[in-house]
C-alpha cells in the first residue's frame, strides 16, 4: 500500500474522459449533430497531442460510444460509424507522429466487419509506438465490463483452472478492461453533467472526478491543463485518511475552485 498511500500527486499517469456535449455545441451553434461529433474529433485530436507532449500521461481513454448509445436516431448513430471509420484511417499518421499507440476497448461484434477490420488495422499500424496509449472505449459499459470479467471467471472455475476462493480484487481486476494497466488517476467529463454514465465502474474506484461545464468540442489543451493544477491539489488517500499519509490533515483535499487554477 506505500505506492498507493503516496499522498499528493503531481501528474496522472492514466486519465480517463468522459466526451460529453457534441449534441448540445451543435445546437447552440445552429448546426447538425453531426457537425459536432466532427468538431468532437477534432478536440481529442488536440488532446491525444498535449496529453503526448506532457511525457508523463501514460494512457488516455476516452469514452466515444456507450452501449446504451445504439437507442440513438438511426441516422445519427449511421453518422457516428461513418465518422468513426473515416477518423480511424486518418488520425493513424497523427498517432504514428506522436508515437501514440491505439488500443479498442468494448464488445466490437456488434459493428459492421469494414469497421471491426479497421480496428483492428488501426491496432496494428501504431502497435509499435511506446510514447503512450490512447483506449478507445467503444460500444462499451462498466456493467458488460465487469459481467464479462465475471463470466471469464466463472468459466475458469468450471474448467478446473481457477478455486472460486482464490478469486482475489487482484485476479478479478485482470480480466477488466485495461486491467493490464494502471487505474486512471483522473476522470473528466465533459458537457455540464455530472454522471458517470456507466463508464469504466471498476477501474475508476478510486480516481479524482472532475466535472467540466465545457461542451466537448470546446475542450482545449489549455483546459486540460487548468485540471491538470487542480489535479496536483488534491490528495489521494485511497480510503486512508490523511494523517495516515503526511502525519497532518492537508486542506488541499478540499481544493478553492475560486482561484484562478479553477478549471472552469
Amino acid at each position: 500500500m506505500t505506492d498507493l498511500l503516496s499522498g499528493l500527486n503531481i501528474f496522472p499517469r492514466h486519465i480517463a474522459i468522459i466526451m460529453d456535449g457534441n449534441n448540445r455545441w451543435a445546437q447552440e451553434q445552429g448546426l447538425e449533430g453531426a457537425k459536432g461529433h466532427s468538431a468532437g474529433v477534432v478536440a481529442l485530436r488536440e488532446i491525444v497531442r498535449a496529453c503526448a507532449d506532457y511525457n508523463v500521461i501514460e494512457i488516455l481513454t476516452v469514452f466515444a460510444f456507450s452501449s446504451e448509445n445504439w437507442s440513438r436516431p438511426d441516422k445519427e448513430v449511421e453518422a457516428l460509424m461513418n465518422l468513426l471509420l473515416a477518423a480511424l484511417i486518418e488520425e493513424i499518421p497523427e498517432l504514428n507522429k506522436n508515437h501514440v499507440r491505439m488500443e479498442i476497448i468494448g464488445d466490437r461484434s456488434q459493428f459492421s466487419e469494414p469497421l471491426q477490420n479497421q480496428m483492428a488495422e488501426a491496432e496494428a499500424q501504431t502497435a509499435q509506438n511506446n510514447k503512450m496509449l490512447l483506449a478507445i472505449a467503444l460500444n462499451y459499459g462498466g456493467r458488460w465490463d465487469i459481467l464479462n470479467a465475471s463470466k471469464e471467471l466463472a468459466r475458469s472455475v468450471k474448467r478446473g483452472e481457477l478455486e472460486a476462493e482464490n478469486i482475489s480484487e487482484q485476479v478479478f481486476e485482470q480480466h477488466v478492461c485495461l486491467g493490464q494497466y494502471p487505474m486512471p488517476d483522473l476522470c473528466i467529463r465533459t458537457g455540464k453533467e455530472q454522471r458517470i454514465s456507466n463508464f469504466l465502474l471498476w477501474q475508476i474506484a478510486y480516481s479524482e472526478i472532475y466535472f467540466s461545464d465545457r461542451y466537448w468540442p470546446d475542450f482545449d489543451p489549455a483546459h486540460l491543463g487548468n485540471i491538470l493544477t487542480w489535479y496536483k491539489k488534491r490528495q489521494r488517500r485511497f480510503g486512508g485518511r490523511s494523517e495516515d499519509i503526511n502525519g497532518t490533515t492537508s486542506s488541499s483535499v478540499i481544493p478553492d475552485l475560486n482561484k484562478n487554477t479553477s478549471a472552469d
